[in-house]
């Protein structure tokens, strides 16, 4: 969703530019005019990336439905992907995408591997990933542990990219984005959140996610 709402902002960016361009134009205005036009006649760009908690169904398998944008000036774009990408590269997360709902979970597995915070990166996952590997042959061995098989499975799938932290590290990632981002003056984070419980489609005349989607953009 943020990669199509991305798609739209660059289209309106560039009718901006064609019809500030033609508007410029047709007035004649020269560039000593054109200085003194009000800053607010050229607006900013901004990148709006939008995500989803939840499930927009009913019921579903969440009794709220979340939709949250972030809104970023283009020309800071760079600049703050720069800085995230260096407080990923620390954590040894390199091109990998920070689940903040996955990172907390227990890693139950290092509980029993001996001086577990001593061992570099790169052990610690051989050391995690062989004792995930050992328990799923054991699932996998009965026809009867074949749903915890797959849900074990799924669990693991979600946290493999962070069974090298421990929980203070994690716990340090989450706490040293989240200041990062809390210091960007330019940066604005908006939700729209839906208690399906309450939510009336027929009133509405649209789903939960098509209403939560207006609601956003309105606030964009």
């Amino acid at each position: 969703m943020g990669y199509v709402f991305l798609q739209f902002s660059c289209i309106y960016v560039s009718n901006y530019i064609t019809f500030v361009l033609r508007l410029v134009e047709s007035l004649s205005v020269s560039q000593e005019d054109l200085s003194s036009l009000p800053v607010a006649f050229f607006l900013p760009m901004l990148i709006c990336y939008i995500d989803e908690s939840g499930t927009p169904e009913t019921p579903g398998t969440t009794s709220h439905y979340v939709l949250a944008g972030i809104a970023i000036p283009i020309a800071k774009w760079k600049i703050y992907e720069s800085a995230i990408r260096k407080v990923k590269s620390k954590y040894g997360l390199d091109g990998n995408e920070v689940h903040s709902a996955y990172i907390p979970r227990p890693i139950i597995e290092q509980n029993h591997i001996p001086d577990f915070y001593k061992l570099n990166y790169q052990d610690r996952k051989a050391a995690v990933i062989k004792l995930r590997n050992k328990e799923l042959f054991r699932l996998k061995a009965s026809p009867k542990t074949h749903k915890q098989y797959q849900q074990t499975k799924k669990n693991y799938r979600q946290t493999e990219e962070y069974i090298h932290l421990t929980g203070a590290e994690r716990k340090g990632l989450l706490v040293e984005l989240s200041e990062l981002i809390s210091k960007w003056p330019d940066v604005r984070l908006f939700a729209d959140c839906i208690d399906k419980v309450h939510f009336d489609v027929v009133r509405a005349k649209r789903s939960i996610d098509e209403e939560a989607f207006i609601q956003l953009i309105s606030r964009f």
